[in-house]
C-alpha cells in the first residue's frame, strides 16, 4: 500500500508559481552581480564520492550527509557543500589556468538535519570562490562583492566580521582535550553563556580562561579591537587582531562601515576556515543568509595547495524574505488567448507563434468551442481572445 506517494520527505518542499519566480529572480540577480565582477560559472555533480567531504578536513559530520553506494559499492553522497567540490574541480581540471581563478555557482546542497528546527534538507546556494589569491586585496574584493550582491536583493542586512584564527590562538593555550575545545567553540558560536561558563568554571581563573569567557561578548563596532587587545598574550593572537582591524578600517574607507559588525565570537564549524570569516543576517531570518571565509589549507587536501576565499548565499532564505515582504512578484495573466475554430488549429498555432515573436505573452486554446474558450479567458483574467478561422476576430474582455 502506498503511504508516501502524496507527500514530500521531511526537510523538503514543493515550490509554486510566485515562489519559483522569486527564486529565479534571486538567482539571476546574484549571478549577474558575480559575473560583472569577473567570476565564471561552474556546476559540480549532485553526487560526489564521500572522500571529497572527509570529515577530518571538511568539518561536515558524516551523520549530516545523505549517503548511498554506486554500482561498484563505493560510498557516495549527495552534495552537502559546494566549496569542497569546487576545490576538487580546481585541483584537477583547472590547474593550468593562471591565478587567481574566479568561480561562481548556483546549485542545491543536501544536508540531513535531524532536529530540523525549520531548516530544509535541500537548499539552493549561490556563491563565489576566489582561488589562488591571498592577502588583504583578495579579502576586500570578496567581502565587497558579498555586500554588493546581497544588497541588490535585501538592502537591510548586517555583515558580521570575525577571524577563525583568533579563537584558535586563544583556545590552543587552554589545557583541554580537543573534544572539550570543540564544546567550548560550540558554546561560543551559539552564544550560550551558561554552557560556556559551566565548562570554563572547571578550568580555574587563568588569563586564557578569562579571554575565552569574554570572546562571545566582543561584538560591535571598532571599539571591539580596543576591548580585545588586552586578551592577546602571544604574537599569533596579536597579529590576527591587527589584521582584522586593518581589514575593518579598509572596509570603512569604502563607505561600508555601517553594514559591518565585528564579532570575535564568530567561530563557524567548518574546520577548513583558516583566517577571516564573515556572515550576514537579515532581520526576518534567524539563521545567517550568507556564510564565508578564507580557507588557505583546503586545496592542499586535494594536492594543489593555494590560498582561497569565498562565500555562499542561501537563495531559498532570500527568496522567502522577499515573498514575506510582499514585494511585487504576482503572476501576471497571459496577454492573449488564441482559439482556433475547428479546422483552423494549425493556423491558430502559427498565429500564436507570431504574437510571441512580437513580445506578447500568449496561450493557445485547447477547447473545442469558442464559448468554452471565452469562459476560460474570463476565469483566468485574460484580457483578450483572438478567434481564428477564415478571418481573425479580436475580442477585448477588459
Amino acid at each position: 500500500m502506498k503511504k508516501y506517494n502524496k507527500i514530500t520527505p521531511e526537510g523538503t518542499s514543493d515550490l509554486l508559481f510566485e515562489e519559483c519566480l522569486v527564486r529565479r529572480y534571486v538567482e539571476k540577480t546574484l549571478a549577474s552581480a558575480f559575473s560583472s565582477r569577473g567570476f565564471n560559472e561552474v556546476v559540480t555533480p549532485g553526487l560526489e564520492f564521500y572522500d571529497v567531504f572527509d570529515p577530518d578536513f571538511s568539518g561536515i559530520g558524516q551523520e549530516v550527509m545523505y549517503k548511498m553506494t554506486d554500482k561498484r559499492g563505493r560510498l557516495i553522497v549527495m552534495r552537502p557543500d559546494s566549496t569542497m567540490p569546487i576545490a576538487r574541480l580546481t585541483a584537477t581540471r583547472l590547474q593550468s589556468l593562471p591565478k587567481p581563478i574566479r568561480l561562481f555557482y548556483t546549485q542545491p546542497i543536501y544536508r540531513n538535519n535531524p532536529d530540523l528546527i525549520g531548516r530544509s534538507d535541500e537548499t539552493v546556494q549561490t556563491g563565489i570562490e576566489l582561488l589562488g589569491a591571498g592577502g588583504i586585496r583578495a579579502d576586500l574584493e570578496v567581502i565587497v562583492t558579498a555586500i554588493e550582491a546581497l544588497g541588490q536583493c535585501v538592502p537591510n542586512f548586517r555583515l558580521e566580521l570575525g577571524h577563525a584564527g583568533f579563537f584558535r590562538a586563544l583556545a590552543e593555550q587552554l589545557p583541554v582535550s580537543d573534544d572539550l575545545r570543540e564544546d567550548i567553540r560550540r558554546a561560543i558560536e551559539s552564544k550560550n553563556y551558561a554552557a560556556l561558563n559551566a565548562i570554563l568554571d572547571q578550568l580555574g581563573n587563568s588569563k586564557q580562561v578569562m579571554a575565552i569567557r569574554r570572546l562571545p561578548r566582543l561584538f560591535g563596532g571598532e571599539e571591539v579591537f580596543d576591548q580585545a587587545a588586552p586578551l592577546c598574550n602571544d604574537e599569533k593572537s596579536t597579529q590576527t587582531l591587527a589584521y582584522l582591524h586593518e581589514l575593518y578600517r579598509s572596509l570603512a574607507e569604502l563607505g561600508l562601515g555601517d553594514k559591518i559588525i565585528v564579532d570575535l565570537g564568530l567561530v563557524q564549524r567548518n574546520d577548513y576556515y583558516t583566517n577571516i570569516v564573515f556572515s550576514a543576517y537579515v532581520e526576518e531570518c534567524g539563521d545567517a543568509v550568507l556564510l564565508g571565509g578564507r580557507y588557505d589549507n583546503l586545496l592542499g587536501c586535494f594536492d594543489s595547495p593555494m590560498p582561497a576565499i569565498g562565500f555562499a548565499i542561501n537563495v531559498d532564505a532570500i527568496a522567502k524574505i522577499i515573498l514575506e515582504r510582499g514585494e511585487p512578484f504576482a503572476l501576471l495573466p497571459v496577454d492573449v488567448l488564441v482559439h482556433g475554430e475547428t479546422g483552423f488549429e494549425i493556423k491558430a498555432l502559427n498565429y500564436a507563434s507570431d504574437l510571441v515573436k512580437k513580445g506578447f505573452k500568449c496561450e493557445n486554446s485547447v477547447f473545442e468551442t469558442r464559448m468554452e474558450a471565452l469562459n476560460y479567458a474570463k476565469v483566468r483574467g485574460i484580457g483578450r481572445i483572438d478567434l481564428i478561422s477564415d478571418t481573425v476576430e479580436i475580442i477585448n474582455l477588459t
